[in-house]
């Protein structure tokens, strides 16, 4: 028989959840509750915001090693995470509060109607957790008002500008495992263009949409490689969350939800004529041929990059299907035809270019 003193179960306690710390720690994660805010849009009527709020969920990246097994070990913590389901958050804007419950993925989204115009530009929001325990948790992110005079772009990510060989699994993981977002590489040009189509004549920026398949877990990552490229800055709408058993099937999201997507953009900018930026590898040319058969006269222009020989015939016959319903529409494997395509339709101004 032993005996126990009631200190025992405390340093026991105390014990292990040091041991959790550190184990958190060195594995840089946090099991502190976060709340994390994306990038929302608006116009004059309607304002959205959405996010996560995860109970686990890794710590940002320092710094971007050449190390191969670094760069695997950073991709598999953005898929260690634990959402939320049922949380409630808190949005307070001009005066007004409002109130949201997350979904089982830790989802939340907020629609509302400003009370105040707003100019067009970046406006800053802070979305909090409704937990007594975590009163200290807030995400803050910002929501972009475009210039309705300006069309505005929505492009995918992943083989439109960023190499990731989405068609072929195996090469795309080994891609995300063995490389990072400073190491992985644009396509040739592709930069150029971007930067031109958000240049406006007037000094305002033309707005970016960047809407993939890829999910949530990847919005660091993505916004990384954004910066470091210096292409636009914008507006991200993802796939859904994965946690880490399911990490072997990223970038495999319905593509139904990216149409969807898609089409809240257009709901909520009806004014705003939109260029489509997307490749072969995958359903943008079916996707887009959707949008421009459910918005008619929406649509300014469309870029598919060729980068998948046993897809060319048949998006070809969608891409002359799209240029006879009087859509320009430039499917190119060289984005300095793509450039050439937006000087000659008037998408880039000369003095610009």
């Amino acid at each position: 028989m032993h005996n126990h003193s009631p200190g025992d179960a405390v340093k026991s306690k105390s014990f292990f959840y040091r041991l959790k710390a550190n184990l958190l720690y060195w594995f840089r994660l946090t099991n502190k509750p976060i709340v994390r805010l994306y990038h929302g849009y608006g116009n004059r009527e309607q304002l959205y915001i959405f996010g996560h709020v995860l109970s686990l969920s890794p710590l940002p990246r320092r710094k971007f090693s050449g190390n191969i097994f670094t760069n695997a070990f950073a991709l598999l913590r953005l898929f260690m995470v634990r959402p939320s389901s049922a949380a409630k958050v808190q949005l307070e804007w001009n005066g007004d509060t409002m109130e949201a419950i997350c979904a089982d993925d830790g989802f939340f989204r907020f629609e509302w109607k400003p009370t105040v115009i707003l100019p067009p530009g970046w406006h800053p929001v802070e979305v909090k957790l409704l937990d007594t325990k975590r009163p200290d948790a807030v995400g803050k992110g910002l929501i972009f008002i475009p210039d309705e005079y300006h069309f505005a772009c929505i492009s995918d990510i992943d083989d439109t500008f960023l190499i990731s060989h989405s068609a072929n699994l195996p090469k795309r993981l080994h891609v995300l495992f063995t490389e990072n977002a400073h190491s992985r590489q644009p396509f040739d040009g592709v930069v150029k263009h971007y930067q031109l189509l958000g240049d406006a004549a007037d000094g305002k920026p033309n707005p970016f949409f960047y809407v993939s398949s890829s999910e949530w877990n990847l919005y660091d990552y993505i916004v990384e490689f954004i910066n470091k490229n210096e292409l636009p800055q914008g507006i991200y709408l993802l796939g859904q969350i994965k946690q880490f058993s399911e990490i072997l099937r990223t970038g495999q999201n319905k593509h139904s939800t990216k149409f969807m997507r898609i089409v809240r953009i257009l709901h909520a900018f009806p004014h705003q004529p939109f260029v489509l930026l997307g490749d072969d590898s995958q359903m943008d040319p079916d996707i887009y041929s959707s949008v421009i058969e459910h918005f008619p006269g929406a649509i300014k222009a469309v870029y598919l990059r060729h980068i998948h020989k046993k897809n060319k015939t048949e998006v070809q016959k969608k891409v002359d299907k799209i240029n006879a319903a009087g859509i320009p529409c430039c499917y190119f494997e060289h984005s300095r035809d793509a450039i050439e395509h937006s000087k000659k339709i008037g998408l880039i101004t000369t003095d610009s270019a």
